[in-house]
C-alpha cells in the first residue's frame, strides 16, 4: 500500500514540524503562528474514531498523529498528555469525556480526527461528531470483539450514510483473536465486511501486518516510532493472504461492468483500479476494510493512515446535502458551515468548532446564524490539536476549524453566508436517562450556580436543567450517573460552586373514583361589608389522562355570571393543594349548578373562597386515589443478560410489554413506574458488565398500589407538620 513505510520528519519541513509537534512549553492551550497550508477538499479526510469504552480511541488517534509528525511524542493515558484528554477530569478520571479535535498530514492530504467518548454518558459528543465527518473509525478491543457500544456507534454512522473502517486494536494482547472478531463484525455487519490487512502475529508476538490490496508484508520497529519496513509474507500465512487478496480483487471488479468484464477475462486487475474500486466501494457503503495494529506499540499505525488516504472518502466525494440539493464544496461560494462543538478556552473564552461544509469562513466577516435568526461578526479562526490552536487566514470548504467570540452561537447552530442562507438539520439528540435534584452547599450561591449551569448546558446539549415549580426543586438531567458526576465536578473547579445532589422528589398526582356533590359557602360579617359566596358542585371522574373540565349548570341566575369564573378558580386553586398528599388531582370534571348570593356583600373573593370550600367538601367523599408517573423503558442488552434484566424490572414493579432480537442483543420494552428507576443506568450497567443500555418516555399515569399510596401519603402528613 502506498505510504506503508514509516513518516519520516523529513516529509515536513523543519520549522513547520518544530510548530506541527506543539513542542512549546507550558500548560493550557495555546495559540501559534500558523504553518498550515491550505488543502483543496479532494485532499482532506474528515473521520471520527468512534466505539465501546476502552477500545483504545484516544491511544489510536495519538498514535495516527504522532507517525504522521504532527507531534512529538507520544503520550499515554496513564500519564495524562495525551492530546485528545487534555481536561483535567478527563487526565483524572483517565477517560474521554468530550470529543477532541486535531489534525495531521499523510501523503499530502490532511487528515482531521474528531476522538470522541465511548461511555454511553457522553453520547451526545459522538452523534455531533459524526455529523461532521465523511467517515467513521472503530476501533474494537482485539481480545473482546464485537460489544454494544460497537454496534450502537456502527447504528449512529450507517444511518447517516458514512464509510466505516473497522480497527481490531490491541492486537498485542494476550488473547488477542484477529479471525474471531472479524467472524463476529461479519454476522453483525453483514458480508460487507472485508479483511484489508492480516496480523502477523498476534499477543507478545505481533510484530507487522500483511497488506492484502498490494500483496506485500510490512514488519514494524519496537521502539515505538511507527517505522516498518518491507518484508516477505511469511510462509505459513501465504494461503490465506493469497485467498484474501483474491477476495479483494473481486471486490474492486464488482464496482463496474467494465472493471468486472477485465477481471473475468484476465483474473488480474492493475494496482490503479484495485485501489479505485474498492475506495468507491468503501464511498459508497458496500465495503467495510478491516484493519489491525497496536496503537499502544504504535504498531500498524503508518499502513493504516494509508488506507485513511486511499481509501476513505473525501469532502469532495460526498458533498452535504440540504432541502434535497447537495452543496457544492467550493471555497468561492458563500459560506455554509456547523458548529459540532464548545471547546471552552481559558484565554478566548468559547471556541466553537466548526465544519465548512461549503465556501469558507474568514475573520472579520459576517454570517447569519440562521439557526437563531442572527448576524454574527466572526473573530479570529484557527484549526486546533487538541488544546492547541493556531491562527489560519481562513477555513476552506470541507475543512475542520475554529471560532470564537460568537455572541448567540452554540453547538448545532449554522452559520452561512447572508447570499445563500441555508439551515442543516440539527443533531438529534437522546433523551436524558437519569435526573438528580441540586442545590447549593453554601446558602447564597443559588444565582452563582444558576449561571453557572447555564454556561455548562450551552457547552453540553446533553445536559438538561429544569426548574420545576410543582415539586419545589432545580433538576440537572443527563445520560447517566457519570454524565452528572463530571458536571458537578465542573461546577466546584471551574466555576467555584460547591453543590450537592439528592434524589428528585416524584411528581405524583391525585384524582377521584366516584361522583360526589358539596356546598361551599363563605360568609364572613365583621361590621361593614360583609362577605358572600354560595355554591353546590358536583365532581365527576374523567377518563384517564385528562386533566380538568369545568361546566357552568346555572340555571335562572341563581349566581350571576359575573362570579362564574371566580367559582373556577377557587376549583382550580383547591386542586392544586390536592386531596390526599398535597399533589395537583387530574381527571375532573367539576358542574357547578346551584348557588345564592347577596347583593351588597358578594364580591368575586367570596365566590373563588366558596368554590374552594366546594370542593374540598366534595372530594373527600369522591374516594380519592394517588396517581404515579409509568415510564416507557426500553432495555437493550446482550442475551445472556436478559432473564436476570428482565427478573429485576418486575421486582421494580415494571410490566413487561415485550421483547425482540437485534443482532446479539435483546430489547426489552417495559413500563415501569418513575419511583422505581432512580440510579437505574448505573444499576443496568452493574448489572450487564458495562454492556446494557436504556432509554425511558413518560408513557401515562396509573394508580399506584393501596401500600405505596399509604407510604406517600403518611410522608407528606410527616413533612407538612415538620412545616417542610
Amino acid at each position: 500500500m502506498n505510504g506503508a513505510r514509516g513518516a519520516s520528519e523529513g516529509d515536513v519541513p523543519t520549522a513547520a514540524r518544530r510548530e506541527l509537534r506543539g513542542d512549546a512549553k507550558g500548560s493550557g492551550t495555546s495559540r501559534r503562528r500558523s504553518t498550515v497550508k491550505e488543502y483543496a477538499p479532494e485532499n482532506i479526510r474528515n473521520v471520527a474514531i468512534v466505539g465501546h469504552q476502552d477500545s483504545g480511541k484516544s491511544t489510536l488517534s495519538e498514535a495516527l498523529l504522532f507517525t504522521a509528525g504532527a507531534i512529538g511524542r507520544m503520550g499515554t493515558i496513564e500519564d495524562g498528555n495525551t492530546t485528545m484528554d487534555s481536561a483535567p477530569e478527563e487526565i483524572d478520571r483517565k477517560i474521554s469525556i468530550q470529543s477532541g479535535v486535531a489534525f495531521c498530514e499523510h501523503k499530502g492530504t490532511k487528515i482531521n480526527i474528531v476522538d470522541t467518548p465511548g461511555y454511553e454518558d457522553f453520547v451526545g459528543e459522538v452523534l455531533c461528531g459524526l455529523d461532521v465527518v465523511e467517515s467513521a473509525i472503530i476501533p474494537v478491543r482485539a481480545d473482546g470483539g464485537v460489544e454494544v457500544g460497537t454496534e450502537k456507534v456502527w447504528g449512529f454512522a450507517r444511518h447517516r450514510g458514512l464509510s466505516v473502517m473497522l480497527v481490531v486494536n490491541k492486537m498485542d494482547k494476550e488473547h488477542a483473536d484477529f479471525e474471531r472478531c472479524v467472524e463476529q463484525a461479519k454476522e453483525a455487519f453483514g458480508a460487507k465486511v472485508r479483511i484489508f490487512q492480516l496480523p502477523i502475529g498476534q499477543g507478545e508476538s505481533f510484530r507487522g501486518v500483511i497488506d492484502l490490496v498490494h500483496y506485500k508484508a510490512y514488519e514494524c520497529s519496537k521502539d515505538g516510532k511507527g517505522v516498518s519496513k518491507e518484508i516477505g509474507i511469511p510462509a505459513d500465512m501465504e494461503d490465506r493472504a493469497r485467498e484474501l487478496h483474491r477476495e479483494l480483487l473481486e471486490t474492486a471488479a464488482e464496482v463496474d461492468e467494465a472493471r468486472m468484464e477485465k477481471y473475468l477475462e484476465t483474473e488480474t486487475l492493475a494496482p490503479e483500479e484495485i485501489l479505485e474500486g474498492l475506495a468507491a466501494g468503501v464511498a459508497a457503503g458496500e465495503v467495510c476494510p478491516v484493519y489491525c495494529l497496536s496503537s499502544l506499540r504504535n504498531v500498524g499505525s503508518t499502513p493504516m493512515l494509508g488506507g485513511i488516504v486511499d481509501f476513505l472518502p473525501s469532502p469532495a466525494r460526498r458533498p452535504r446535502v440540504v432541502d434535497g440539493k447537495a452543496l457544492e464544496v467550493n471555497s468561492s461560494l458563500p459560506a455554509a458551515a456547523y458548529v459540532f462543538k464548545n471547546a471552552t478556552d481559558a484565554h478566548v473564552g468559547d471556541m466553537l468548532c466548526v465544519r465548512v461544509f461549503s465556501g469558507s469562513l474568514s475573520g472579520g466577516s459576517d454570517v447569519v446564524n440562521t439557526t437563531r435568526d442572527t448576524t454574527e461578526r466572526l473573530g479570529q479562526v484557527y484549526v486546533v490539536r487538541g488544546k492547541q490552536r493556531e491562527d489560519v487566514a481562513k477555513l476552506p470548504a470541507g475543512d475542520l476549524g475554529a471560532v470564537v467570540k460568537l455572541r448567540s452561537t452554540k453547538v448545532r447552530d449554522t452559520l452561512c453566508g447572508k447570499a445563500r442562507p441555508v439551515k442543516f438539520t440539527p443533531t438529534e439528540l437522546p433523551r436524558p436517562s437519569i435526573s438528580s435534584a441540586i442545590y447549593c452547599a453554601t446558602k447564597g450561591d443559588e444565582d452563582k450556580m444558576s449561571t453557572a449551569l447555564s454556561r455548562l448546558r450551552d457547552e453540553d446539549p446533553c445536559f438538561e436543567i429544569t426548574v420545576d415549580g410543582e415539586i419545589k426543586q432545580t433538576l440537572i438531567s443527563g445520560q447517566g450517573e457519570l454524565h452528572l458526576d463530571v458536571i458537578v465536578g465542573r461546577l466546584k473547579s471551574r466555576f467555584g460552586v460547591e453543590v450537592n445532589l439528592e434524589k428528585p422528589r416524584i411528581p405524583y398526582r391525585e384524582t377521584i373514583t366516584r361522583s360526589s356533590e358539596a356546598q361551599g359557602r363563605h360568609k364572613k360579617q365583621t361590621g361593614g361589608r360583609g362577605q358572600f359566596g354560595d355554591v353546590w358542585i358536583r365532581l365527576e371522574p374523567l377518563p384517564r389522562g385528562e386533566t380538568f373540565e369545568f361546566v357552568d349548570g346555572i340555571v335562572g341566575g341563581v349566581v350571576p355570571n359575573k362570579y362564574i369564573p371566580a367559582v373556577e378558580k377557587g376549583v382550580v386553586a383547591a386542586m392544586q393543594d390536592g386531596i390526599l398528599a398535597g399533589y395537583p388531582v387530574v381527571g375532573v370534571r367539576a358542574t357547578l349548578y346551584d348557588g345564592s348570593y347577596h347583593t351588597v356583600d358578594s364580591s368575586e373573593l367570596a365566590f373563588k373562597l366558596a368554590g374552594i370550600l366546594a370542593f374540598r367538601n366534595a372530594a373527600a367523599k369522591s374516594g380519592a386515589v394517588l396517581l404515579e408517573p409509568i415510564l416507557n423503558v426500553q432495555v437493550k442488552v446482550p442475551e445472556e443478560f436478559m432473564g436476570d434484566v428482565m427478573g429485576d424490572l418486575s421486582g421494580r414493579r415494571g410490566k413487561i410489554q415485550g421483547m425482540e432480537r437485534q443482532g446479539k442483543f435483546s430489547v426489552i420494552n417495559a413500563q415501569v413506574p418513575l419511583a422505581e428507576l432512580y440510579r437505574y443506568s448505573t444499576h443496568l450497567r452493574s448489572m450487564t458488565q458495562g454492556r446494557g443500555t436504556h432509554t425511558r418516555q413518560l408513557s401515562h399515569y396509573e394508580e399506584a398500589p393501596h401500600d405505596v399510596a399509604q407510604r406517600i401519603i403518611e410522608e407528606a402528613k410527616r413533612a407538612k407538620e415538620a412545616g417542610k
